[in-house]
């Protein structure tokens, strides 16, 4: 069975690749979810996020995006003291500023769905890509999207964090013509190929 070569090895990659990314999120809270994480990702490694995914789905009240726009100061050195999630000052800081922002696109929007799915025309992107060197970091898609986020005040969601996000997502589909799961997902959504 062909599978993207980056989730080869470890099984928690394995498990991720063959049953998250690259399907596409049409819910808010799986969406607030993944920009937290991809956010706390920059500078690091996917897999020490995956690690410590479920050490944020308890410190973070399940990713309520309601419960963590109101987070205080007191929530805010419990999240810096968690050992089971990264205790970077800036970036907890920028995910509690998120969420009140996410909120706000929710409201302006009717759901932050709405909002990025609009980019791509409510269409997943499919990718033609046949080897890993050919997949993008970023794209003018998602220099769109983090300069409109950055515009509303997100933090710590450049474009190459945006895209890794529309990847994650199933905005985008970047998983590799001979993977198993590039079929399925295509099949599965309607794509436009570009």
């Amino acid at each position: 069975m062909n599978r993207c070569p980056w989730s080869e090895g470890k099984e928690i990659y394995k498990k991720y690749h063959d049953e998250e990314w690259g399907v596409p999120v049409f819910d808010d809270k799986k969406q607030f979810e993944f920009l937290v994480l991809e956010s706390a990702q920059a500078g690091l490694s996917w897999l020490t996020v995956l690690q410590k995914r479920d050490n944020y789905r308890v410190a973070y009240d399940n990713f309520d995006v309601e419960k963590v726009a109101k987070y205080g100061e007191k929530k805010f050195n419990e999240l810096l003291n968690n050992k089971g999630i990264i205790r970077n000052k800036l970036k907890i800081k920028a995910s509690i500023n998120n969420a009140k922002l996410f909120i706000n696109i929710q409201k302006e929007f009717g759901s932050f769905c709405n909002y990025i799915w609009a980019f791509v025309d409510n269409k997943s992107v499919v990718n033609l890509w046949k080897n890993m060197s050919d997949v993008p970091a970023n794209t003018e898609l998602s220099d769109e999207i983090s300069k409109d986020m950055k515009k509303r005040g997100f933090k710590f969601l450049g474009s190459t964090i945006i895209y890794a996000h529309l990847q994650a997502t199933g905005i985008v589909n970047d998983h590799l013509v001979d993977c198993f799961r590039y079929e399925e997902i295509t099949n599965g959504v309607d794509s436009r190929k570009v």
